[in-house]
């Protein structure tokens, strides 16, 4: 019995020739996605962008985060949009925020482009009525749902399991050590994705690549006995 839950693992590197020392290595790891975080970039080229994801070739997410999200992008909100859009026909997956203009998100997913519209807060978790709100939003405007909340106690990562209990085609994390665990969780629900370090560590409470996937197996050894 194998997880359905692909697991990505974020590059956060400031050149594309690090980017792709980084992909290699992540591959080598056992990553079954890379996101590409653009907004780490310190001199973000369109056509070195497209260069590199070719060059890497392997299944990706393309990301451009913006700061309150917790991005590095300091380009305008257009230029952002159009480096996500260029990538659409390269990669697997583009992640958007819902804040995003909708019709940025929409033009985005008319190119057919797997695209995961996302919502991050650093400080709290709503109560679940709210969090399945945006993951409805999400849904009507994307493929994929993605919501990632700091818990302020366990009961806040219980939400985050209930989440996924009832959403489906939705990523979402508790950050932080206390919700850590919601990141190998994930697979019991059959999340499409869940996330893990390789070299770089993008959110609170990430686990490495070797850890997730030794719990991922364990996990489902145990199921199968």
């Amino acid at each position: 019995m194998y997880s359905q839950t692909k697991i990505a693992i974020p590059i956060f590197q400031k050149k594309c020739e690090s980017v792709v020392e980084v992909a290699k290595d992540c591959i080598d790891k056992g990553a079954d996605v890379l996101e590409f975080r653009i907004d780490a970039l310190e001199n973000p080229d369109i056509n070195e962008i497209k260069n590199t994801i070719e060059e890497i070739n392997f299944p990706m997410i393309a990301t451009n985060r913006i700061s309150n999200e917790g991005g590095s992008f300091k380009g305008s909100e257009e230029e952002r949009f159009k480096i996500l859009y260029e990538c659409c026909d390269l990669v697997d997956y583009v992640d958007i925020e819902l804040q995003s203009n909708d019709n940025y998100i929409n033009k985005i997913h008319e190119t057919g482009v797997k695209t995961i519209v996302s919502y991050h807060d650093f400080e709290k978790t709503p109560d679940l009525n709210e969090i399945t709100y945006i993951v409805s939003k999400e849904q009507k405007l994307g493929d994929i749902a993605k919501v990632a909340f700091m818990p302020q106690d366990l009961e806040d990562t219980l939400t985050i399991l209930a989440v996924l209990s009832h959403c489906e085609d939705t990523i979402a994390i508790s950050m932080g050590d206390l919700g850590s665990y919601t990141r190998v969780m994930a697979s019991k629900f059959n999340s499409p994705i869940t996330f893990a370090a390789g070299t770089d560590v993008t959110a609170p409470g990430q686990i490495d690549i070797e850890t997730m996937k030794a719990l991922l197996n364990m996990n489902l050894n145990i199921m199968d006995d």
